[in-house]
């Protein structure tokens, strides 16, 4: 979209893997560990795009367990699931994969933007592994309310999160930022304006940029610090 786009939020919803924390050493690589576990065989950050770009694979337990299956290894969610938890958190003292996360937005900015608009976070992740990276990076009291996957009865792209979050206030005066074909949905479904946030030049960016905007993406930030850029 044209860079005109102005947005005048008084609440602004961050998605978290790959808006505000740059998951590609853990949650990704957790994917591919397990995939490798299952099936013996190796694939590459690039290949997890294409499943990103399907909806229904906010869940990355899910994403695994049916890749894992269409390989023709039969392997069940909760199985996938064990092995996954372990990749990601590390097992008998052995660092997981959660230690290669990266915060993506200067705490000091984000602390700015809060004077301006009450901030929030909507993610597919669960209570825990939130709570570790809010705590591990120091940023959790920039935030007043989170709805994670613990927390609604349908996932995204169901609007169940975000409508808890706009709570009977105006959608249109919310902002939702995600970077994946089930953030753009449920903005849509529950009626908030959304921006998507793709790295320019990555994989996420060639294969979802067109997508997002076919949903509704009022513009694609090449980094979330970039909404200041657009703020009224």
């Amino acid at each position: 979209m044209k860079g005109a786009v102005k947005v005048a939020p008084k609440l602004v919803i961050f998605d978290v893997d790959g808006v505000l924390v740059d998951v590609h050493g853990s949650f990704h690589r957790s994917i591919l560990d397990t995939v490798k576990y299952f099936t013996g065989r190796r694939f590459t950050y690039n290949d997890i795009q294409h499943w990103k770009s399907r909806s229904g694979y906010n869940d990355d337990w899910r994403l695994s367990t049916d890749w894992v299956n269409s390989l023709g290894t039969k392997a069940e969610y909760a199985d996938v699931k064990r092995i996954f938890e372990k990749m990601y958190w590390g097992t008998n003292g052995t660092p997981g994969n959660v230690w290669r996360e990266r915060w993506l937005v200067p705490p000091r900015l984000l602390a700015r933007w809060a004077k301006r608009a009450e901030l929030a976070l909507f993610t597919g992740r669960n209570r825990r592994e939130l709570e570790h990276t809010l705590k591990h990076f120091g940023v959790g009291k920039l935030f007043s309310r989170t709805v994670t996957m613990d927390d609604v009865k349908q996932l995204k792209p169901h609007p169940e999160g975000l409508l808890r979050l706009v709570d009977g206030n105006e959608p249109q005066s919310a902002l939702y930022l995600g970077d994946n074909l089930d953030d753009a949905l449920a903005a849509k479904r529950a009626g908030v304006p959304f921006l998507g946030v793709l790295r320019h030049g990555s994989e996420a960016h060639r294969v979802r940029a067109g997508q997002l905007r076919e949903h509704g993406a009022r513009i694609i930030l090449h980094s979330t610090s970039e909404l200041e850029k657009y703020w009224k």
